[in-house]
């Protein structure tokens, strides 16, 4: 069947590059080779006990039918207390949908908000979905790059000069993917003050990784640092990361209410409900007496990888890696690396190092970055130290 029948806006995209590395080292494996695969973005935990009992319970409820379209009431309950109660933000049941997945939130609203000639500014590095996601809406990404001499962090002179009045949304992602970077709530106010004279442009803030950080404050998002942001801010959430619950797909989103009854129509005519089982379970994950120490366990084992994972990359010939505030992600520039190999570029050197170091690494050009690598610390410190070693070898 020829190209030519495909839809431009199929056309207009690239396959996910992690999901791509990912499946490459699933495949490698399967023929024999000891490849270590860092490239996705995926807990190694276990879901934790009482949350997975509570799936259980729920089928033993029969629980396995059809819910409303964008969540249950229990769910929405269980969301709206958890904005209350861990950030100070107040929302109603018509301002919050479940969908399957925090990514599924994030294309509803876009899907919900922009079209051609609208323009959505994007942080570099980000996360790869957002300028894809954009184009398939029509819509311009406008990505704002932010190198290491900065912390890897966008100014507010930087989003100033990127804001037109083409400009419909602005999506920041803190702690960041894929580079570990935490806007303090100063930063973020700072933001802020910019997007206030601009009252044409919304906000996402993607929270996905809330939970996961020591970046030494407590977390903020815009609306938290900028209450009078919060009419124009969608904050974006799920369970995946802080509760290592990736499969079970249920991410949320509250903000506006036209702008979430926008989702909902959209969630309606496309995938409707997520399931109904794991929106049983999330609900144990977002109320539960047990999820603090949950949470707790799980981010204290990743900053001992931070801790690790920096340092030892900051040893390898031709890498340089800033510490970061959470996340489970190091990003290191391998400028340096890919002129020593003649890689030629952060592709070539990712694909030199799954031949002949045999780990799967997610070149820094997805994300916006290139030149950089990234590096997912999701995965026990005797696999990292394996790794390492491995990549250090290579290149020295």
């Amino acid at each position: 069947m020829s190209a030519s029948v495909l839809s431009a806006r199929a056309e207009a995209i690239q396959p996910s590059a992690t999901i791509a590395v990912s499946t490459r080292a699933r495949e490698l494996r399967a023929a024999g080779k000891d490849v270590i695969g860092l490239g996705a973005g995926e807990p190694d935990f276990d879901t934790p006990d009482f949350i997975k009992q509570a799936a259980n319970d729920a089928l033993a409820a029969g629980e396995t039918k059809y819910t409303a379209a964008d969540g249950t009431p229990q769910l929405k309950e269980a969301v709206a207390q958890k904005f209350a109660r861990e950030n100070g933000l107040h929302y109603e049941a018509a301002q919050i949908i479940v969908s399957s997945g925090a990514k599924h939130s994030v294309f509803n609203l876009l899907m919900a908000l922009v079209e051609a000639g609208d323009e959505v500014v994007i942080p570099a590095p980000y996360w790869v979905s957002y300028p894809d996601m954009v184009k398939l809406c029509g819509a311009t990404p406008v990505i704002v790059r932010a190198g290491m001499e900065q912390g890897l962090k966008i100014t507010p002179q930087q989003l100033s000069d990127a804001l037109t009045p083409a400009t419909r949304l602005f999506i920041l992602n803190s702690p960041n993917n894929p580079t570990g970077a935490v806007y303090s709530r100063a930063e973020l106010s700072a933001l802020g003050e910019v997007l206030a004279g601009h009252p044409r442009v919304l906000v996402a803030s993607d929270d996905i990784y809330e939970h996961i950080l020591w970046s030494g404050e407590p977390f903020c998002n815009i609306a938290m640092a900028r209450p009078e942001l919060a009419g124009r801010t969608v904050v974006i959430n799920g369970v995946s990361k802080a509760y290592a619950m990736t499969g079970w797909r249920i991410g949320y989103a509250a903000g506006p209410a036209n702008i979430i009854g926008a989702m909902k129509k959209i969630q309606s005519q496309s995938t409707s409900n997520p399931a109904s089982v794991s929106q049983a379970a999330a609900v144990a994950a977002l109320s539960s007496a047990q999820s603090p120490a949950a949470i707790a366990r799980m981010a204290a084992a990743f900053r001992q990888r931070h801790d690790f994972v920096v340092a030892a990359l900051n040893e390898v010939p031709g890498f340089h890696c800033l510490p970061s505030g959470g996340t489970f992600y190091a990003f290191p520039d391998a400028g340096e690396a890919v002129q020593n190999t003649g890689a030629g570029d952060d592709i070539g050197l990712a694909a030199l190092l799954l031949e002949r170091a045999e780990v799967a690494l997610v070149p820094g050009g997805a994300f916006g970055a290139p030149g950089h690598l990234r590096l997912s610390y999701a995965a026990g410190l005797d696999v990292l130290r394996a790794a390492v070693a491995r990549i250090k070898k290579v290149l020295s």
